[in-house]
């Protein structure tokens, strides 16, 4: 197969990623309804994205990668790890807050990146990037749901909260390892990721899982880290930063609809502000400072 067909999208780059986004934005009640636990979930996920992933890589010619060393390989598993870890926390803090508002507050890791950035490479932001990050931590506040459950919640909500923010912060970290991965296929660096993961987990995981938890676990893995992802690294290299940042904002908009209408958890105004903020503040940031957005989305899998 030669590497132009290898490239060639299945559908139009915008309409590739609007989909991509919209299966990502219902992975939070595929999670809810397996009813195990984050663990577990996130192991039958890597499995199962490991053999989607594997057979793609194969039949479209990506694999065996001849350019892949030691160095390289090690580097992936470690990016792995950090997206394992990122995806157990994820996924655990769904049951301590709601799925709508895990998913808002967890769209503030572009910006650790660039915190990361700042502190570890030595790396300059202007002020009114600053201001972004300002804005965009607030809006966590205010989605967090932390002006009504500071009388109201108890520490599970906030725990739930912290846990969203870990989960944002370790895929920042994987960002920023993986960009000394250079020109590995971002599918190929899926596949090590998940193949880590599962190794990884293999000994902590329920491996007695009822049946009607199976059809939502080959759901994560096949649909949420497989298809989705195969879908955005379609499109990404044919999009504008502009139409990547709006487009991506789909994800917490279905996550929001799908969280309301099955488990009745609407957003309160205070968290729909939030939103709207964080929202603003990511695409403003992109669009000042692109470089950021693209290294997140070209080296990394979305998160989710």
């Amino acid at each position: 197969m030669t590497d132009e067909t290898s490239r060639r999208p299945f559908l139009s780059p915008p309409l590739s990623l609007a989909l991509a986004m919209g299966l990502l934005g219902t992975v939070g009640a595929f999670v809810t309804e397996t009813g195990l636990d984050p663990v577990t979930v996130v192991f039958w996920r890597c499995a199962f994205g490991s053999l989607f992933l594997g057979a793609w890589c194969l039949i479209r010619g990506y694999l065996p990668d001849r350019s892949l060393s030691w160095r390289s390989m090690v580097m992936a598993v470690t990016v792995g790890v950090c997206i394992v870890m990122n995806w157990i926390a994820f996924f655990a803090s769904f049951g301590m807050t709601t799925i709508a508002t895990t998913t808002i507050v967890y769209h503030i890791q572009p910006f650790f990146v660039v915190l990361l950035g700042v502190v570890f490479l030595g790396e300059r932001a202007s002020p009114v990037q600053i201001a972004f990050i300002v804005g965009a931590f607030i809006g966590v506040i205010l989605a967090s749901g932390a002006v009504r459950h500071s009388s109201t919640g108890g520490p599970q909500w906030f725990l739930g909260i912290a846990l969203t923010l870990l989960a944002a912060l370790l895929y920042a970290v994987s960002t920023i390892l993986a960009k000394q991965l250079g020109r590995l296929r971002p599918e190929v660096m899926a596949l090590f990721q998940t193949l880590t993961g599962a190794i990884l987990l293999a000994p902590f995981s329920n491996h007695s899982v009822p049946s009607s938890s199976w059809g939502w676990l080959t759901g994560i893995g096949v649909l949420h880290t497989g298809i989705a992802y195969v879908l955005m690294y379609a499109a990404y290299p044919r999009l504008g930063t502009p139409a990547i940042a709006s487009l991506t904002f789909i994800y917490p908009l279905v996550a929001i609809l799908i969280d309301w209408s099955l488990y009745d958890h609407p957003l309160s105004m205070i968290q729909g502000m939030g939103l709207l903020l964080i929202a603003g503040c990511t695409i403003g940031f992109k669009l000042w400072k692109p470089w950021v957005y693209e290294i997140a989305n070209e080296v990394t899998p979305t998160r989710r």
